[in-house]
């Protein structure tokens, strides 16, 4: 009798800076648990984007794996990762998910990303072969529509609730000493307003 076969698990890659890691970023992940059928999510974040510049307000990867840890801590099935940490840079999407493949072949993995991030695509290095054998996630963002009749079958639109403010307001936010309550999860508060004044005035 042949043994039987268990279901892989299901987890969802949600790569990025997360400079830092914030409240839409956690509410986003939360939705996708809700509204698909992943197990898990785990915040990959990633040491470098090849499509960016290495820019002056970007936290160390230590600190930023810190705060993403700490703002998770008490998130069922939501894990920060810090596997592109131990990956040749520049770190490569597609890289990342066939190590993840070899490393964890108990697991499926399916990527997600930003309407943004589907627009440059065909961009991304080995960009068709990823959509052949990975599914893909994508949630909304400002600014870049997207109708979800013209994505590939394997490409799946979910509707999910958008923020008004991003990383990049947090860190203006910080530099003018305006307060970030509400933004970040009250845990990482203090310990992320401290990180980006320091590097701040490191590049003075």
């Amino acid at each position: 009798m042949a043994e039987k076969q268990h279901p892989k698990s299901q987890v969802g890659i949600y790569g990025g800076s997360f400079n830092p890691i914030h409240m839409g970023h956690i509410s986003l992940a939360k939705t996708l648990l809700q509204h698909t059928r992943l197990d898990e999510i785990w915040f990959m974040v990633s040491p470098l984007n090849p499509f960016k510049r290495m820019a002056d307000d970007l936290l160390a990867d230590n600190q930023r794996l810190e705060l993403t840890r700490l703002a998770l801590a008490d998130e069922p099935n939501l894990i920060a990762c810090d596997f592109e940490f131990r990956l040749p840079k520049p770190s490569y999407t597609y890289d990342t998910l066939c190590k993840l493949h070899e490393t964890y072949p108990e697991k499926a993995f399916t990527l997600i990303m930003g309407s943004d991030n589907w627009a440059a695509f065909d961009r991304w290095k080995n960009h068709q072969e990823i959509l052949l054998h990975y599914p893909i996630i994508i949630y909304p963002r400002k600014h870049s529509p997207l109708c979800a009749e013209q994505l590939p079958p394997s490409v799946t639109l979910v509707d999910t609730p958008l923020y008004d403010f991003n990383s990049t307001d947090i860190r203006r936010r910080i530099s003018h000493d305006m307060p970030i309550h509400g933004m970040v999860k009250p845990q990482i508060e203090e310990k992320t307003r401290l990180y980006y004044q320091q590097l701040s005035h490191e590049n003075l």
